[in-house]
């Protein structure tokens, strides 16, 4: 089997579980709702904006992209 199809498996398994993780876990941590988030309310309208939210999954993920890439 060539790379890419291992690299489509290994994707495709990494997002069902980070989903379901996601899911169980949205119950005990309110990933979404930190401190720092851009939260804008107006008369009819509400902007949401998930900062910092976004840097901690982008560390989170960077740090389990090291850690994979040491172990090629």
């Amino acid at each position: 089997m060539s790379d890419i199809p291992k690299l489509l498996i290994g994707l495709g398994i990494a997002l069902v579980l980070f989903g379901l993780i996601w899911q169980v876990g949205g119950k005990f941590i309110s990933l979404g709702k930190l401190p720092g988030d851009i939260i804008i309310k107006k008369e009819n309208t509400t902007f949401y904006f998930p900062i910092v939210t976004s840097i901690v999954i982008s560390v989170v993920l960077s740090l389990l992209f090291y850690i994979i890439g040491r172990f090629r």
